[in-house]
């Protein structure tokens, strides 16, 4: 009795740890429409989260491409300055 209790306390803090993750990942698709439902049916509904799901993945697939392109435009700043310096000295 006294493993299951220790096995389940661990499995307890394992399971709130991914909690704090599942509540941010509403927040998101919350701040993206998923608010309230306007359409009415349950196929309205599987609509309405989906899309509300592929704004959010748009997003972050936005993101992903800025990140790439701010070190793309550093590589390149970088790469100007050396061959300033080279062709001052």
């Amino acid at each position: 009795m006294r493993v299951f209790l220790v096995w389940n306390c661990f499995e307890f803090i394992r399971i709130r740890k991914t909690h704090s993750g599942v509540e941010s990942a509403i927040n998101a698709l919350e701040n993206h429409g998923l608010d309230r439902c306007p359409d009415h049916g349950i196929d309205g509904f599987k609509r309405y989260v989906s899309l509300g799901i592929l704004a959010r993945n748009i997003q972050k697939l936005g993101q992903v491409i800025q990140k790439q392109e701010q070190k793309k435009q550093s590589r390149k700043k970088k790469i100007q300055e050396t061959w300033n310096r080279k062709k001052a000295a």
